[in-house]
């Protein structure tokens, strides 16, 4: 074993040092990679499987994290190997025939394990260090520190030791339910999710949408038996077999025709489209600049909403009145069939008219009255951001497309980043 006081440790380094072993091994972290396990496996098939000591913290979100794999603890289990649980443990420990390391483990959902050898996560205990360490840690390492103690000073000096880890043992019940559950929902591909994560700290997805303040584009349904009376030059632009209620030269309709103005200069000035209909992308550095901006939208939203609510009712009677005014005179001179059905020959005054034509109107704009005022109270800026996946990043001229879209940042800074996440361990 290396008298380095610190080192750099990986799963492969404590492999070597648990082959090593000639009486004991301890090991207690987080959870336990291939390579420590397998090594566990040959020693305990050595020595015997009662003098080698393994503690982790047993959770399936351990293992998701990337601290350990659940094929380890089935290894462990098959070679008579005790393995006990240590809730939260995120210490590392590993003591081979009285020597060893307090390192920091390492979580493959966060970073590879390939360590830099002048990178250390790991120091050297001294032999009594390591001592107090098998004593303090559990009842099983505490036997095995007192058997292999020189002298009976020594042994009574560790029996006295209290154990300050609390742990139980890793029932067969409970190895088979955490696995059923990392069956049913595999952990990520480790490599992937480092690779996604290093994208994902520059940009996002945004998408911006405006919903229910478009209120110009609402349309009505015009009875037949009154679309049928005639045209007018005046209305031609707005009726049809419908009749768009708000006029476009309106104040609400201006109001709705500057919202989306400025929600178009928004998505314009602060985010990017990507080609291909792939969305639309903002830098998390700018993304303050983007939330700060559509809050002060929403006031201007709110603006929006309180002008159509005063001015909805007059804009709708504004619309109704037109088409009344216009056919007015048309039906003074025609017979709609439905008033020959009801045995009324001719209308012969205006106010007949307008009443036939009120009867007929007025409750389809009255229901869309209800239903525009509907929308209005739901009128709304819905905002959503979305994380980028592996399969966007595997998408042909994607980050290319990234380049070009914000050409100041320093791509081929995460682009090393990139292809150091993905390379597996």
């Amino acid at each position: 074993m290396s008298d380095q006081l610190f080192r750099s440790l990986n799963s492969i380094n404590i492999a070597e040092l648990i082959r090593s072993a000639q009486r004991s091994v301890c090991f207690a972290a987080p959870g336990i990679l291939r390579e420590p396990a397998n090594a566990m496996a040959e020693v305990a098939a050595r020595i015997g499987p009662e003098l080698v000591t393994v503690c982790l913290d047993f959770d399936e979100k351990v293992m998701r994290m990337g601290f350990g794999e659940m094929e380890t603890v089935v290894a462990l289990h098959n070679a008579d190997i005790e393995v006990r649980t240590v809730h939260g443990m995120r210490t590392g420990l590993v003591i081979v025939d009285g020597e060893g390391y307090i390192f920091t483990p390492t979580a493959l959902y966060l970073e590879a394990e390939d360590r830099p050898t002048d990178a250390p996560n790991a120091m050297r205990l001294s032999r009594e260090q390591a001592k107090v360490a098998l004593a303090r840690l559990s009842p099983v390492a505490k036997a095995i520190a007192v058997a292999h103690a020189d002298t009976e000073e020594e042994r009574e000096r560790i029996r006295e030791q209290a154990v300050e880890v609390p742990s139980e043992l890793v029932a067969d019940q409970e190895v088979k339910e955490v696995k059923r559950r990392l069956t049913e929902s595999p952990p990520v591909q480790f490599d992937i999710a480092r690779q996604v994560r290093v994208y994902s700290s520059y940009l996002q997805y945004v998408e911006l949408e405006l919903q229910g303040a478009a209120l110009q584009r609402r349309r009505l349904t015009i009875p037949p038996s009154v679309l049928n009376l005639g045209d007018s030059k005046e209305l031609r632009g707005r009726l049809r077999t419908t009749f768009e209620v708000i006029e476009k030269d309106s104040h609400i309709s201006w109001s709705s025709e500057r919202l989306e103005n400025i929600l178009n200069w928004i998505r314009n000035d602060l985010t990017r489209k990507l080609p291909n209909g792939a969305g639309r992308i903002v830098l998390k550095s700018g993304k303050p600049k983007l939330d700060k901006r559509l809050e002060e939208f929403e006031k201007e939203l709110d603006q929006h909403r309180e002008l159509v609510r005063g001015e909805l009712r007059e804009t709708m009677e504004k619309a109704l009145e037109q088409i009344v005014k216009y056919y007015l005179p048309i039906i003074l001179e025609s017979h709609p069939h439905d008033l020959l059905h009801q045995g009324i020959r001719a209308i012969s005054t205006a106010e007949e008219a307008r009443d036939w034509l009120d009867g007929k109107l007025k409750p389809v704009f009255d229901k869309a009255f209800v239903r525009l005022k509907s929308d209005v109270e739901q009128m709304q800026l819905i905002v959503r951001y979305k994380d980028v996946t592996y399969e966007t990043l595997k998408q042909a001229d994607f980050l290319n497309a990234v380049k070009k879209a914000f050409p100041r940042v320093e791509w081929e800074r995460a682009y090393k980043e990139y292809r150091a996440a993905g390379e597996k361990m």
